[in-house]
């Protein structure tokens, strides 16, 4: 097998790998229909899908201040990491169903996935020296694809036990990280001395060469996952609006976060042949232009709004790992895990931000196309800050 081959087989199980670890993180979405009956307060449910989120906060944030991608290889990291998550997960199966119990679980599966998914990130850039971008784009498409997944099997009318569902995802995300621990070699530590990086938390307020699209990254981070957590209610405005247009909100929304897929894919390879750089500025311009549209876009017939909304979530998510890339290469080596674990729990930090914003605008005034320029300022940043 030559070089070449060796490594694209490499990227592969990088990607299942990711997809594997993060199906956890969305597997909650997929059981709530049939959780809901054990819980006595309805309010909850937004709660057990923030809170996952909210975990992955906490958990990078640590893991980067502890610098554990940088002190440890980052396969065995990862490995650990998606174990003990895929464990937690099936925990909470063993006792009687309440909310308590839900929270607790899925906030300990955001925490561990720290160890997931920007360490993947730090496995690819240590391992793709040249077309780094490529490589981010199939990984972030990965986790796209986890996020839409959920959406899918609604749509189709799959109906698995929830419990089998949960033990299947776990089963999953065990064994991507048992592949990637036996495929992928480990890299050398270069850094096991050094417990606590706070220098890595102080340069990302310093000028600095990531700097730039670190503010780009965080400028998508605010648009995008308000994006995806909005787009069933957004989809459903329009059906009020279009009652007579057949439009199974389930399987829309799916459509468009996996669209993201192409985007992420797609600008990989375009960042080949024109960079990162000028793929990300692209993509960010066209996601603004998509929030401008909105409101005009929903007064149009059925097929121009899918349309719409396939290139709005292209877009919105196909700049993510261009920013990644652009991180990660321009991060000194002895703290790249750190740096990419940081940027990373800021830019989700922003994204809560963003979707409680948007959800108390959609409780004080209702829900319209205007009410999507909130997240308009997300690509003007990005745009600014890469100039």
């Amino acid at each position: 097998m030559t070089t070449s081959s060796r490594i694209n087989n490499q990227l592969l199980v990088i990607v299942f790998a990711q997809f594997a670890g993060t199906s956890l993180w969305f597997a909650g979405n997929a059981i709530l229909p049939e959780l809901q009956p054990f819980l006595k307060n309805t309010e909850l449910t937004s709660w057990i899908t923030s809170s996952v989120q909210i975990g992955f906060i906490t958990g990078t944030l640590l893991y980067a201040l502890l610098s554990i991608p940088d002190r440890f290889r980052s396969t065995y990291v990862f490995l650990v990491s998606v174990t003990l998550a895929a464990l937690v997960n099936l925990i909470w199966l063993l006792m009687p169903v309440k909310a308590e119990t839900l929270l607790i679980s899925r906030f300990m599966i955001g925490f561990f996935l720290a160890g997931v998914y920007p360490v993947g990130m730090k496995i690819a850039a240590d391992l793709f020296k040249a077309g780094l971008g490529k490589a981010m784009g199939f990984l972030v498409g990965a986790l796209v694809l986890g996020t839409a997944f959920p959406y899918l099997i609604r749509g189709v009318g799959g109906s698995f036990p929830y419990r089998t569902l949960m033990l299947s995802v776990s089963l999953l995300a065990i064994s991507g990280g048992v592949l990637l621990t036996a495929v992928v070699p480990a890299k050398p530590v270069l850094n096991r001395g050094n417990f606590f990086r706070f220098q890595a938390l102080l340069s990302l307020f310093r000028p600095s060469a990531f700097r730039p699209a670190m503010l780009g990254y965080f400028g998508h981070m605010w648009e995008l996952y308000t994006l995806w957590a909005f787009l069933p209610t957004l989809i459903a405005y329009y059906k009020q609006q279009h009652p007579t247009a057949e439009l199974p909100i389930p399987l829309w929304t799916f459509g468009a976060i996996a669209a993201g897929v192409i985007g992420c894919v797609g600008g990989g390879y375009a960042a080949l042949q024109v960079g990162s750089t000028r793929v990300a500025r692209l993509l960010l311009m066209a996601s603004g232009l998509c929030i401008a549209l909105t409101p005009l876009m929903l007064s149009g017939p059925p097929f121009l709004f899918g349309l719409f909304l396939l290139v709005w979530g292209a877009t919105a998510a196909g700049d993510s790992p261009q920013f990644s890339t652009l991180v990660a290469s321009r991060a000194t080596i002895d703290n790249r895990g750190s740096i990419l674990t940081l940027v990373t729990c800021f830019g989700f930090l922003l994204t809560v931000l963003s979707i409680q914003l948007m959800a108390w605008l959609v409780a004080q005034v209702g829900i319209s196309g205007w009410l999507f320029y909130l997240l308009l300022p997300g690509p003007l940043l990005g745009l600014w800050s890469m100039r």
